[in-house]
């Protein structure tokens, strides 16, 4: 019963001012009776579930979801905290809360290197360039394919590093012409279970419409079945966007749950042909700007492929 309270006490603090309890060691432990048996509960680990996204279990990454309300945009920080540096990068960062993203680099200590784009976006602005502006040393990243301004242009089977981690390429086109999904790496030395960006190509328990900037129903189809669809059942599915709520899935769910891509590719062509969606209202200011890094500005350097 001491137990329990204590543990509600702290709930409660922890409500009025989290960020006080997000460095507690995980070996930190309470324990209560249960049932003649006694219950161990990470305290930690509760707190970190309700307040924030922790860092992944490997110890090596430190992993954040954040939000974007008005565009329901996911960006997503990532950072090797085990390397001296503690190198880090955004994942589709929005240019409403580039702030927001560079404050909590700064109060995590932590280095960015890179500003990475899944897709040219139609529903808001890339962060990309104003996060360049305001950190110069900042790499923006985004496929070749999607034919757009970027320091570093992409390719299926690239490797993008961040310390001793990295995030693999898949070229998932569909949603638009240069979709990428990023998936951390493979090895005994990477974090897991594996975590894979989808962008809009595949979302929980939907995908993305290919009504435009190039996009294809077959392609989109064939993309998610190859690319994500064979990846180990637990992986981690982090999307560009969701509008109910929901913030993770797994390769697994997404098999089977998904009302469209667990379809045959006649019936999924057949519905998200037929969505009868209306034009996106910020399409025709967001894709000219993000073609150009998210600053209208077009008096471009030369870009920097990176290599395998």
């Amino acid at each position: 019963m001491l137990a329990m309270n204590l543990i509600r006490c702290c709930l409660s603090l922890a409500r009025r001012s989290p960020s006080h309890f997000l460095n507690l060691s995980t070996t930190q432990t309470l324990v209560s009776p249960s049932s003649s048996r006694f219950k161990l509960i990470t305290f930690q680990t509760m707190v970190s579930r309700a307040y924030t996204t922790p860092s992944h279990p490997s110890g090596k990454l430190l992993f954040r979801q954040l939000f974007e309300k008005d565009s329901s945009t996911y960006t997503y920080l990532l950072a090797d905290v085990s390397h001296p540096d503690k190198p880090a990068l955004l994942i589709d960062p929005v240019d409403k809360t580039a702030e927001r993203d560079l404050s909590l680099v700064k109060e995590l200590g932590l280095k960015l290197i890179y500003a990475m784009n899944t897709h040219v976006h139609a529903d808001h602005i890339t962060g990309t360039g104003l996060i360049k502006t305001k950190v110069p040393a900042v790499k923006s990243v985004i496929s070749e394919a999607s034919k757009s301004k970027a320091d570093l242009l992409i390719q299926a089977g690239d490797k993008i590093y961040f310390g001793d981690l990295f995030l693999e390429v898949r070229s998932t086109p569909g949603h638009t012409l240069g979709c990428v999904t990023y998936v951390t790496g493979d090895g005994p030395d990477q974090p897991q279970p594996r975590m894979a960006f989808t962008g809009d190509a595949l979302l929980i328990r939907g995908c993305g419409r290919t009504d435009f900037q190039g996009g294809s129903s077959h392609e989109l189809y064939k993309s998610v079945h190859s690319q994500i669809f064979t990846l180990p059942k637990d992986t981690l599915i982090y999307p560009a966007h969701d509008y109910k709520g929901f913030t993770v899935s797994t390769v697994g769910e997404e098999m089977l749950y998904n009302p469209r891509l667990t379809r045959d590719e006649e019936t999924f062509r057949n519905i998200v042909e037929n969505l009868s969606l209306p034009y996106p209202k910020m399409i025709d200011l967001a894709v000219p700007a993000n073609i150009v890094c998210g600053l209208q500005d077009l008096s471009a350097k030369p870009v920097e492929a990176i290599s395998n």
